[in-house]
């Protein structure tokens, strides 16, 4: 897959698009996607065309938290099968542009647009004055055609980014993931830590997560860590481990049942399947092992190990 990103001078040719901020990849996200990929064929191109940072960071002091981090977002959309990616950059000239030179500058002209694939709710331009509406007033106008879609819905709910965000607030890591369509994972390189968890014979991995990385309540998870493609069962924590630091730095550390590579320096991903516990603080070393265990007890039922 093609990545573009910080460059608005880019043309490509005869593309399928889809557009939209597409935080999570959620299943309501996937249904463009999946809309795109269908009419894929060795003569056009197909894209997405999202923004390289979310918004609401250009109204607000505090960094958004993003279910999925660019990083992340481009590995997930490498498996999907995409041509190009296209994180465009969101500045104050983005945000002010007119909905009808979005249309005609954009997704004409440099993006040779032959197909727009959107939700229906899906607003562009200056004070969100773009809508579906309008591009199904120009398809005559520069000869492309629209496709929309309804919002997908679970139960009563629809999905959406704010519900994904509103469940993994809580916890809720079994939702998440039916919203995703896949669990919730963070990725990372592993790092060095303190080897406490060594010194007690339960050896973790450590992770630190970008900062804008929205993460669930610190605590303990039921996880699978993904290693070189293959799938290991294990139990995570996530938080600043007060019973035997002080830091201020919030970490990711995953203990991985019946491991016992090295992985210092390696890429791996750990999907959090379900909350057990909050994160505590114990008064005694031998009072956090003793949870540790009754935590990794917890896990082999749960994967039945």
């Amino acid at each position: 897959m093609e990545y573009i990103t910080g460059d608005k001078d880019f043309k490509l040719k005869n593309t399928i698009v889809t557009l939209g901020k597409f935080d999570g990849l959620h299943l309501g996200h996937q249904v463009l996607i999946n809309e795109v990929l269908s009419l894929k064929n060795q003569d056009n191109t197909s894209v997405m065309f999202t923004f390289l940072y979310h918004p609401y960071n250009l109204f607000s002091d505090n960094e958004f938290k993003l279910i999925f981090t660019e990083e992340e977002k481009i590995r997930k959309l490498s498996d999907f099968g995409l041509d190009v990616l296209i994180s465009y950059p969101f500045t104050h000239e983005t945000k002010n542009i007119e909905a009808e030179d979005f249309i005609r500058e954009i997704l004409v002209k440099r993006l040779d647009a032959k197909v727009i694939v959107v939700g229906n709710d899906f607003r562009f331009g200056r004070n969100r004055r773009g809508s579906v509406t309008m591009l199904k007033e120009m398809e005559k106008v520069y000869d492309f055609k629209l496709i929309s879609f309804e919002k997908k819905m679970r139960g009563d709910i629809v999905i959406s980014s704010s519900a994904i965000r509103t469940e993994l607030a809580n916890g809720n890591m079994e939702e998440v993931s039916a919203m995703l369509g896949n669990p919730y994972y963070i990725y990372g390189k592993v790092l060095h830590g303190r080897k406490i968890g060594r010194t007690l014979g339960m050896p973790t991995t450590n992770l630190i997560p970008p900062t804008n990385k929205l993460l669930p309540p610190c605590g303990v998870y039921a996880s699978r860590t993904i290693i070189d493609g293959l799938s290991y069962p294990g139990m995570t924590n996530i938080g600043y481990r007060p019973t035997v630091s002080d830091d201020s730095i919030k970490s990711v550390e995953t203990y991985i049942y019946d491991y016992d590579g090295d992985l210092y320096d390696h890429d791996i991903i750990v999907e959090l399947l379900t909350y057990v516990r909050p994160e505590i603080k114990f008064d005694t070393i031998e009072e956090l092992k003793n949870k540790m265990e009754d935590d990794f007890a917890f896990g082999r039922r749960y994967f039945k190990i």
